[in-house]
Order: structure tokens, then C-alpha cells, then sequence
């Protein structure tokens, strides 16, 4: 990867959790933030997104790391490494369930903390745009999701958000966190039935259900439309 790997550290021991930081800030990556409960995890996940997540798994607070993983990955699709004292089967199954990347036990060594999050960035690298787990076809899209290739078809994708390096497919049904830019999907996708309305989005024109002066709508969903835009929007609705 051309930029920093972001890392948010989920670790309720603030000295383990500091020289966690200190480790991977020479390692080259970028801490972007350190959390010590599951629910602040949770947030700043779905408010900040990083590239992997370092996760503790006993927390303090009302939600233990499973459990955060859990909700993390009901909105986004990021890389989690777990860190554990734990060594039970009990806690392993639980844990598996979440679909880590991989496990560190406690106490760990600087190379044990390396080596795992060089393997997770190598992945991250291998998403990157022309090799970003997206396949288009005539009628329908394959994404890389939860480590399987997922079949989207193209009638039912209703826009696409750019969330920085990564862009969200939205569906009806749900939505799908892939990692390349916003001009790499637009250029693959038939422009007859997409078109960009924002820096930010792409939308499905088939699915729009209101336009007004500077947004538009699709299901519930307020999308903005900026002025440059707007006038290929309106000629391809052919409004003008």
C-alpha cells in the first residue's frame, strides 16, 4: 500500500495498549486511536474506519471484543486481529465466529505483533485498486466479502458512498464494504444506469425517488448533489 495502514488499538490496559502504539508507530503504520471499552470500539469504527483492528478481547464496559467484533461487522468489513490471554476452546470458537484475520496471544514479542499485522496489510495491499476484489459483468458484480466472492446484480444496487480509500455498495438487502476508489467502480460500472452526483456518490438513476434543488433522494437515503453534477443528472433524466 502507497499510504499508511491505519490501526485503532481496542485494549482496556492503557500500558499495553501505549506500548502497542509506540511498537507500530516504528513499524511504519499509523495508530489512529486507542479505545479501552467495546462500545467506544463500536463508535469510532463506524464513525472513523481504520484498516485492521487490534482487538482485545476482554473489555471493560458493557460489551466484551467478540461481541464488539460482532457489531463492527454488521456495518463495516474490517480486518480484526485479536489479542488474548485467553487460550480456551470456549473463547476461540466465539472468537472464530467473527471471522478474525488472525489471533496474538498475550504475552507477545514486537516480531509476533509484526509478523501478524504484515500479513493482514499484505492482504489489505493485494485489495487495492486493480487487484480490489470486484468483478464486473454485463448484468451483475461479484465483491469480495467475508473472504467469498458475492454475487450483487446490478439492478439492485441503489448508490455507492466513497468512505476514503474504501467504497460502500448499498442494496436493498444490505451493503458491502470493498476497498478501492470511487473512479474505479464508476469507470466499471455501465454508465447507462450510473452516474456520479457528488464527490462522494454514485447512484443508481433507476432508483431515484425525489430531486430537489441540491439533494436527491433514494429509499430514505438524502444523497447531496453538487452543482458540477447536476446538469449531467438532469440531462440524463432528461429534465432539462
Amino acid at each position: 500500500m502507497n499510504r499508511k495502514v491505519r490501526i485503532l488499538i481496542v485494549e482496556d490496559d492503557m500500558i499495553i495498549a501505549a506500548n502497542i502504539s509506540l511498537q507500530l508507530t516504528r513499524l511504519g503504520y499509523e495508530v489512529i486511536g486507542i479505545e479501552s471499552r467495546g462500545e467506544e470500539a463500536v463508535s469510532h469504527a463506524c464513525r472513523n474506519p481504520p484498516d485492521i483492528i487490534l482487538m482485545d478481547i476482554n473489555l471493560r464496559g458493557a460489551i466484551n471484543g467478540i461481541e464488539a467484533a460482532h457489531a463492527i461487522r454488521r456495518h463495516r468489513e474490517i480486518p480484526i486481529v485479536y489479542l488474548t490471554a485467553n487460550n480456551d476452546e470456549a473463547t476461540f470458537t466465539k472468537a472464530k465466529e467473527t471471522q478474525p484475520h488472525a489471533f496474538i496471544s498475550k504475552p507477545f514479542s514486537t516480531l509476533n505483533l509484526q509478523r501478524a499485522i504484515a500479513l493482514v496489510a499484505e492482504q489489505l495491499g493485494d485489495a487495492q485498486p486493480g487487484n480490489s476484489g470486484l468483478q464486473v459483468m454485463d448484468d451483475r458484480i461479484f465483491v469480495r466479502h467475508n473472504g467469498k466472492m458475492v454475487k450483487l446484480m446490478l439492478a439492485e444496487i441503489l448508490y455507492i458512498e466513497a468512505e476514503r480509500n474504501y467504497c460502500n455498495i448499498v442494496t436493498g438487502k444490505g451493503h458491502y464494504l470493498v476497498v478501492c476508489t470511487l473512479k474505479t467502480i464508476e469507470n466499471e460500472l455501465p454508465d447507462a444506469h450510473f452516474i456520479r452526483v457528488h464527490r462522494s456518490y454514485v447512484v443508481n438513476i433507476s432508483k431515484l425517488d425525489v430531486l430537489s434543488e441540491n439533494h436527491l433522494e433514494i429509499g430514505r437515503k438524502v444523497i447531496p448533489v453538487s452543482r458540477t453534477h447536476k446538469e449531467l443528472l438532469l440531462g440524463r433524466l432528461h429534465l432539462i
